[in-house]
């Protein structure tokens, strides 16, 4: 109850104003794992994305953000928790993948950390790893605006507008299965789950 409604209260602030744009929300599975594979411009980025998906999104946080114990309260209750960063944090991926294969969708940001100039950077093979090991289906997604909304080094929040895109569904069963044991298998699938995230800025001009 508690999601559903921040979840409404939030698509409503997003759509009125922010006047959010949502491109390929087709592409979504309705149901099963997912991963849905982002760039990352800004902190705006999760609830911009999750607030305009039909479904609980899970999705990882700097273990930072959790030390105020009303703020972990409030990110756990939106089905988030906790990474370290630049680590390979284990617990972290485990979390990830028991989380998809009980069937919920995750938000991943492949980049790590947001962008310093508006462009897309390099993925980190973590995204890789848990969809080998998961199996599970990858959307890729773009989101543009939500970097001026809050603009790096700045507090003040900017009623700029966003446009969240969502490419259609990339599954990797057949790679998984040829390349099993190659240590490159994790750093390909990354690079071509950044490649569908940079055919979607390209596809849609953002």
């Amino acid at each position: 109850m508690f999601y559903a409604i921040f979840h409404l209260i939030f698509f409503v602030i997003a759509k009125l104003f922010f006047r959010i744009k949502v491109i390929g929300h087709s592409n979504i599975p309705k149901k099963g794992g997912v991963i849905i594979a982002s760039n990352h411009m800004s902190y705006f980025d999760p609830p911009f994305i999750g607030c305009v998906i039909c479904r609980r999104v899970n999705f990882m946080a700097r273990d930072d953000l959790f030390r105020n114990p009303v703020f972990a309260w409030f990110l756990r209750r939106f089905k988030s928790f906790p990474v370290k960063r630049g680590t390979g944090d284990r617990g972290a991926i485990k979390e990830a993948v028991r989380r998809l294969k009980k069937g919920e969708p995750m938000l991943l940001f492949p980049e790590g950390t947001r962008s310093k100039d508006g462009r897309l950077g390099k993925g980190m093979p973590g995204v890789g790893l848990v969809a080998a090991l998961t199996g599970a289906p990858v959307v890729p997604a773009f989101i543009k605006g939500s970097e001026d909304v809050l603009p790096r080094d700045s507090k003040r929040l900017r009623f700029k507008k966003v446009t969240v895109a969502f490419g259609k569904p990339i599954d990797f069963t057949e790679m998984i299965e040829k390349n099993r044991g190659d240590k490159k298998m994790f750093d390909n699938i990354t690079n071509e789950i950044m490649k569908g995230i940079s055919e979607l800025k390209e596809t849609w001009k953002l």
